[in-house]
């Protein structure tokens, strides 16, 4: 590769590392063509972009970026592929769901950047996949807070019905 061409990638690298909060560094070594090309269109259907890149290239870009990446150094060995989504449990899940059907240990989290937070190492993968997104904790914060007016109309209406029975038999009752 060229220098002009590497600066390019760096360059690149460096805007998606910007705009991004949320990044998976996964190892897909050892994924036949078949397997790498399903796991592209998973990710695609899921939102996520997936590229493969070189670890100096990737190193070099996260230095330049004003974000504490320093956790991640470690882990930029071997074969690295980023998976950039906005949502931060969905690259851990499909990782998670994808070893499971293929029964296979590839894709392999090296590491993740979540929300200024960084974790390193496949053991977060479950922690990482049961992280509540912000449309999950939006939506369990407005059930919650329905759920007592939804109780007090329920009462009322139910108690409305037995309050006019009442009355009603009590009228029709002969003196």
């Amino acid at each position: 590769m060229k220098k002009e061409d590497k600066g390019q990638v760096i360059e690149s690298l460096v805007e998606q590392l910007k705009e991004s909060n949320i990044f998976y560094l996964a190892d897909i070594s050892g994924l036949n063509a078949e397997q790498t090309s399903d796991l592209r269109r998973l990710c695609f259907s899921k939102g996520i972009k997936l590229s493969v890149v070189k670890n100096t290239l990737l190193k070099k870009a996260m230095e330049t970026v004003e974000k504490d990446f320093d956790d991640l150094y470690d882990v930029l060995k071997g074969n690295t592929a980023m998976m950039f989504s906005d949502t931060g449990n969905v690259p851990a899940r499909l990782i998670k769901d994808y070893t499971k059907k293929f029964k296979t240990d590839r894709p392999a989290l090296k590491g993740a950047y979540v929300e200024e937070m960084c974790y390193v190492g496949a053991d977060n993968l479950e922690f990482l996949s049961n992280i509540k997104s912000k449309d999950e904790l939006i939506g369990d914060i407005i059930g919650l807070l329905q759920s007592p007016a939804k109780n007090v109309i329920s009462a009322l209406q139910s108690g409305g019905n037995t309050i006019a029975g009442l009355v009603k038999t009590l009228s029709e009752r002969p003196e």
